[in-house]
């Protein structure tokens, strides 16, 4: 077993000849045979030897489920093969972290880097932080679908995209004080921003990331379709409740005290107005939030007209066509005041008494990272289906008109050109979009994420391929993220 793995680069398929085509072994015999061409399928088909290893990540597939699968024991056994075939590879083993050990790579010996004086002696003559060149690849990589779970894989996109995230990750910030750190999700996290920034190009297979979120979200586990929004989520959550051990984050339990790197790029402030409408008293709340969700045009919720810029002008950068519903129309909807009528009277604190009122939403603190969830997939008693509306989003996003300070810009629902649209702290620049193709009951999540100011890429799967801005800008959009322009640096 271990002998193999050190020997992988040098194996070719025993039909074939490949080498290195996603080569894997079979772990009942010796046979090599390629995945590509699934020669090793045959094998496994043949003699009923259903195991078998992938020779460059160390993950197992099993013929059987016909997927890869995660086995504790299969992991600790091969930590110790590594040991062992270091030894046999008179290599003097090093202390090596926990979440650098793991099972991807498992043929390769990992130490910790020091600079030497030549190079010590470059970076104190180049203080300046170097920039990524435009034709760079680095931090592109592919993921393997592990059976319907796309919806995973494009949510990794955007976060290890996500550039506040990338920074925190990458200068190596987190510091696991949970028991256990092999099911820290925060520390599988920070294993995959290396693994997606260390200039490997084939693709990278997510298991461990995969079995963690299926123990600590138990309602994702399973090879059934998952919806990427609840995903992201339930992954934001797992994160935060993990970043508890976290110094920053001792607070954790109230999200809005809680001063973790989730919280402090994901989390805003969503404020509630209450008027009653005999003394026009406000009771006013505030709540965190970790994305907008944002009714369409075709749901069985009323929608609200669309904004004056449907002549064909340009309202906050988005090119109107007419009859085209943008974002911002999504979300002067959402901060539009609206009417309880008479079955959901309040108790005023004025009058003492139940009185009716209208109810206004606005942004009270914006995150770092504004992600806006557009609600394609309407379920209702008598209706389950999939909005395909178009909405058209824009490449740059000022969020001023929908703060709390700028209510008095919008009088009775009608828009105004706010007067501190000058407001550098309320702009953001979209860097990823999620879409969704096919229907309610089988479909595909597939994701644009962008790499530097203007380069865009669309990955599916383990397939990353160059994306146009008009590629990105005519895509139907599910989720949509925007990241503050202020604290983005190339």
């Amino acid at each position: 077993f271990c002998v193999s793995l050190f020997q992988a680069k040098s194996c070719i398929c025993h039909m074939c000849g490949a080498h290195l085509n996603r080569l894997h072994s079979c772990l009942y015999c010796v046979f090599f045979g390629c995945f590509t061409k699934k020669h090793i399928h045959e094998h496994a088909k043949t003699k009923r030897h259903n195991l078998a290893i992938d020779l460059l990540y160390g993950g197992i597939y099993c013929f059987m489920c016909q997927d890869y699968i995660y086995d504790k024991d299969m992991e600790q056994i091969a930590k110790e093969e590594q040991r062992k075939a270091w030894k046999l590879q008179a290599f003097t083993p090093t202390v090596v972290s926990h979440y650098q050990c793991t099972m991807t790579g498992i043929g390769e010996k990992y130490s910790t880097w020091e600079p030497t004086k030549r190079e010590l002696e470059l970076l104190r003559h180049n203080p300046k932080r170097r920039k990524i060149t435009t034709n760079c690849t680095i931090g592109l990589r592919g993921l393997i679908n592990l059976g319907n779970t796309c919806f995973m894989n494009c949510i990794v996109q955007a976060l290890t995209h996500t550039p506040l995230l990338r920074d925190f990750f990458l200068s190596d910030r987190h510091k696991c004080e949970m028991q256990s750190p092999s099911s820290c999700l925060v520390c599988e996290m920070s294993t995959l921003f290396q693994e997606f920034y260390s200039g490997h190009r084939s693709p990278h297979i997510p298991y461990r990331l995969l079995h963690l979120v299926w123990t600590h979200a138990r309602h994702l586990a399973g090879y059934e379709q998952q919806d990427a929004h609840e995903f992201l989520i339930a992954a934001l959550d797992v994160l935060h409740r993990h970043c508890k051990g976290d110094d920053n984050g001792k607070k954790a339990n109230n999200p809005n005290h809680c001063n973790c790197i989730i919280d402090q790029i994901f989390t805003g402030g969503l404020q509630s107005d209450v008027t009653c409408q005999v003394c026009h008293g406000v009771s006013t709340t505030i709540d965190p939030f970790w994305d907008i969700s944002l009714d369409l045009p075709g749901s069985s919720t009323p929608f609200w007209p669309l904004s004056p810029g449907s002549d064909g002008s340009v309202v906050n950068g988005e090119s109107h066509v007419s009859g085209t519903t943008t974002l911002t129309d999504c979300l002067r909807r959402f901060t539009r005041p609206e009417h309880l009528g008479s079955s959901a009277k309040i108790k005023c604190s004025g009058c003492h008494s139940y009185q009716e009122s209208t109810k206004q939403l606005t942004m009270k603190k914006l995150p770092i990272v504004a992600c806006f969830h557009l609600k394609r997939f309407e379920h209702s008693a008598k209706l389950r289906r999939k909005i395909t509306t178009y909405v058209s989003f824009p490449l740059e996003l000022d969020m001023t008109p929908f703060m709390a300070s700028s209510k008095e810009s919008r009088m009775n629902g009608q828009y105004q050109q706010p007067t501190d649209s000058l407001n550098n702290d309320n702009k953001y620049s979209l860097f990823a979009v999620v879409n969704h193709q096919g229907t309610l009951e089988s479909g595909h999540y597939t994701s644009f994420i962008r790499q530097h100011k203007d380069q865009w890429f669309k990955c599916d799967d383990a397939i990353i391929t160059k994306a146009s801005i008009k590629d990105v800008l005519d895509s139907e959009g599910y989720l949509l993220f925007y990241h503050k322009q202020f604290l983005e640096y190339e």
